[in-house]
């Protein structure tokens, strides 16, 4: 008897679950099925939608009628070449061919530029370390191929070339020069800053390009110069002013130091352009004002891989300044790999 209810129970059982299982997958179809109605009624809603819009007709653009079209100034920053240094990817033979591939990006870009607007005239910055110089730092002697005698002509060589090869597509060119710490005679102190292996290749070529009638230059003594390009005012450095710690680039150092410059500590500027670290970057000051810090050309730094860990890709700077606004109105790293 006990097994008979026992049995009656289990299929009592049964059949609940049976019932409950067929209206869940009721309840399930009735779901999918107003879903289903639901997608269908929105693809259908949209089709009829879209049939309904109106053809769109193409059209040409026509770019303004430019009456007063206004004329800008290129800027190259040239700077770290670190010429005289031997590396496994990088020489005077390497130097002198990146920094056509310089001119040359130079001249194409401008030319895309004078599509739109005038670029008549053209600003060249030296900034610095043009050569590897000797006694800089112990082991430095290892490390290079040529001494301060060949670095010198070799690095005016390069520069003539760029200066005569700028003038011969821009109506004027003015070229302003800074030393950097690398051309230095003799260990740090012992002689004044600027006798200096940068600033004496930057007098012979200031005297090679003396027929370039469209050519003027802008050196001092000075570690850092001031030039003008009709409003704008830009400041020109080297960069060994804000100093490292660890062997890393100095963001916030930089931002301090040439923030604090600003401040009246010297003439009036809008942007400030640096070298020295090897790195490009662009920081923004408080006031507005930019700070560019332009990469080298130089390749495998083995104290850079060691020291900073990290390699820097060898490049320069162009940039395309409103003269009468005082802004840079377009920023071209050149890569030069």
């Amino acid at each position: 008897m006990t097994s008979d209810v026992n049995e009656y129970e289990l299929q009592s059982h049964i059949e609940d679950l049976q019932r409950a299982l067929k209206a869940a997958h009721l309840r399930e179809l009735r779901a999918k099925t107003r879903t289903n109605d639901l997608v269908e009624a929105v693809y259908k809603a949209a089709k009829d939608a879209a049939i309904g819009q109106p053809l769109i007709k193409p059209t040409v653009y026509t770019p303004p009628k430019r009456s007063k079209q206004k004329s800008e100034v290129a800027l190259l920053h040239a700077t770290d070449w670190q010429l005289g240094k031997k590396t496994v990817s990088f020489g005077i033979t390497t130097l002198d061919d990146r920094m056509k591939q310089v001119v040359e990006k130079m001249l194409t870009i401008t030319e895309i530029q004078r599509a739109d607007h005038p670029v008549n005239d053209a600003v060249i910055l030296f900034g610095g370390d043009m050569v590897e110089g000797l006694g800089i730092f112990p082991g430095q002697v290892y490390e290079v191929e040529a001494y301060l005698y060949q670095q010198l002509f070799e690095a005016a060589r390069i520069m003539k070339y760029i200066v005569a090869s700028v003038a011969s597509n821009f109506k004027n060119v003015k070229v302003v020069c800074e030393y950097g710490n690398h051309g230095r005679l003799g260990r740090k102190g012992e002689m004044p800053a600027n006798d200096n292996i940068d600033a004496i290749a930057y007098g012979i070529v200031a005297e090679g390009c003396a027929h370039l009638k469209n050519v003027t230059f802008q050196m001092s003594a000075d570690w850092y110069q001031i030039f003008k390009i009709g409003n704008y005012n830009g400041l020109l450095v080297h960069g060994d002013e804000i100093k490292s710690f660890g062997g890393n680039t100095p963001a916030f150092g930089i931002l301090r130091k040439v923030s604090a410059w600003s401040s009246g500590v010297i003439e009036s500027f809008h942007d400030c352009y640096m070298g020295h670290w090897h790195t490009p970057m662009s920081l923004t000051m408080s006031n507005g004002g930019r700070i560019f810090v332009t990469g080298s050309p130089e390749s495998h730094n083995e104290y850079a891989r060691e020291f900073v860990a990290a390699v820097g890709r060898p490049s320069q700077r162009l940039h395309f300044i409103d003269p009468d606004k005082a802004r840079v109105t377009s920023e071209h790293v050149l890569w030069l790999e």
